[in-house]
C-alpha cells in the first residue's frame, strides 16, 4: 500500500493539529477534577462488594448473544422492572451505553412526517440519532422555551399530520446549567409533542434517591428520560424509562437494539444494587452538594460565565490553544483537569471543564483553585 493512500487522512490530522484541535488518549493521572464518577463510586468498597457477590450468584459476565436471541437474561429483565418503580416509570430498557440509546431512540421512534426540536446545546449521541431517523429536525437556541413554543406553533400551522418531539438534557454536560423542565413541560403539554429528557448528568446526583431531575414528570406517556448508569452511579450502560408501547416498538424496531450484543448480566446485576444503594443512602449526594458549595466559593473569581449550581463547572477560556497550555500546566501538578474545544463546544468558547467528584477533599478544590487563578491571570 502506498503512502499516498493515506493522504487524505494524514492532511485533516495536520489540519487539526495547525488548529490546536488534535485530539489523543491520556492516561488518567492526578487528582480526578475530569471524570463523571461524581459520587465517587466507580472504585468504592461498596461497588467492589456489589460486583463480588454478583460473581459469587454465578452471574454471567458475557451476554453471548441479542436479546432477541440467548443474549435476554433474568438480570436484564429484573433490572428494567426495577428501574421502572425506581424512576416511577411506565417501563424500562436497559442499553449498552447512553450514546447507544440516545441513538436508538432518536433513530427509532420519530416518524417521517414529525419534526424534532432540539436544544442547540444537546449532546452528539442525539444529534447521531437524528441524522438516522426519518423525522426532520430543526435547533432552538439554548434553554428558550418562547422560541420553542413558536417554532412548534408555526409548525402546527404548515403541517399536514405528525408528532412534534422536544429533545433536551437536564443538565448540559458542558455548561452545566440546567434545562427549564416544568416550562419544557407544559409547552410539551399545550402542544401535545413529546419530550425526551437526558438525565445522564443528573441521575444519582440531584432529585429524591438520585431519580434526576425530571423525576416529578416521570410516568406522563409523552415524556422519555435516559438515565446513563456510567457516570454517577459508578458502572455503565443506560435505562430508557418510557411506556410500554414505546418500549415495544424500540424491541422491534430499533437497529442497534435488535442486531447488538445484549449488555453484560454482570453489569445489570450491579446496576439493580446500585439503584438500590441510592434509593437508601443519601450521604454521598449530601456530601457531593458541599463539594459543590465550596467549588463556587473558590471559583467566585471568574467574571464570565462564573460559577453554576452543578457539579459541572466550564472556565471559558476562549482560544483553543490557550485552554490546551492552561490544562497542561494543571496536569504537570498532579490536578487532571482537561481542555474542551470545538467542535464540542461553540467556536470561541474552548474551556476547561471542571468536575466536581468525591474522588477529592475540599481542601484539595482550594489548593487547585489558587493554582488556576494564577495560571489564567498569567495567561492573559
Amino acid at each position: 500500500m502506498s503512502e499516498k493512500m493515506l493522504e487524505f487522512w494524514r492532511l485533516d490530522l495536520d489540519a487539526l493539529a495547525k488548529r490546536a484541535r488534535l485530539r489523543s488518549l491520556c492516561p488518567r493521572q492526578g487528582l480526578d477534577f475530569a471524570s463523571n464518577d461524581y459520587l465517587g463510586l466507580a472504585e468504592s468498597v461498596e461497588l467492589k462488594e456489589i460486583a463480588a457477590n454478583a460473581l459469587a450468584r454465578d452471574i454471567p459476565i458475557g451476554a453471548t448473544g441479542s436479546r432477541l436471541l440467548r443474549g435476554n437474561h433474568f438480570e436484564h429483565e429484573a433490572l428494567e422492572t426495577e428501574a421502572a418503580k425506581f424512576f416511577n416509570s411506565e417501563s424500562a430498557l436497559f442499553f449498552a451505553s447512553g450514546f447507544s440509546a440516545n441513538q436508538a431512540l432518536l433513530s427509532t421512534l420519530p416518524q417521517q412526517k414529525d419534526l424534532i426540536f432540539y436544544d442547540s446545546l444537546i449532546h452528539a449521541s442525539a444529534h447521531d440519532g437524528m441524522r438516522l431517523s426519518r423525522a426532520d429536525h430543526t435547533s432552538f437556541p439554548h434553554n428558550d422555551i418562547n422560541f420553542l413554543e413558536q417554532a412548534i406553533k408555526q409548525w402546527r400551522n404548515k403541517n399536514t399530520g405528525g408528532n412534534p418531539w422536544i429533545i433536551v438534557e437536564s443538565l448540559y454536560s458542558m455548561d452545566g446549567d440546567f434545562a427549564p423542565l416544568h416550562d419544557l413541560a407544559q409547552v410539551a403539554h399545550r402542544n401535545e409533542a413529546f419530550l425526551i429528557i437526558d438525565e445522564a448528568h443528573a441521575t444519582g446526583v440531584f432529585g429524591p434517591n438520585g431519580r434526576g431531575l425530571a423525576y416529578f414528570l416521570e410516568g406522563a406517556p409523552n415524556i422519555i428520560t435516559l438515565h446513563t448508569c456510567g457516570k454517577a452511579l459508578g458502572i455503565s450502560g443506560a435505562l430508557l424509562c418510557l411506556s410500554i408501547c414505546f418500549k415495544q416498538f424500540l424491541v422491534n424496531r430499533a437497529r442497534n437494539f435488535i442486531f447488538a450484543t445484549a449488555p453484560s448480566p454482570l453489569v445489570a446485576a450491579c446496576i439493580r444494587e446500585v439503584l438500590k444503594y441510592s434509593s437508601k443512602n443519601d450521604d454521598r449526594r449530601i456530601q457531593l452538594l458541599s463539594h459543590i458549595e465550596h467549588t463556587k466559593r473558590c471559583l467566585s473569581f471568574l467574571s464570565h460565565p462564573g460559577p453554576t449550581n452543578s457539579q459541572i463547572q466550564p472556565i471559558i477560556i476562549g482560544s483553543d490553544a490557550r485552554a490546551l497550555s492552561i490544562a497542561e500546566k494543571l496536569n504537570s501538578q498532579g490536578y487532571d483537569i482537561r481542555a474542551i474545544r470545538p467542535p464540542t463546544v461553540p467556536e470561541g468558547s474552548a474551556r476547561l471543564r471542571l468536575s466536581v467528584t468525591l474522588n477529592v477533599t475540599e481542601n484539595q478544590i482550594s489548593q487547585m483553585s489558587r493554582y488556576m487563578y494564577d495560571l489564567i491571570q498569567k495567561e492573559k
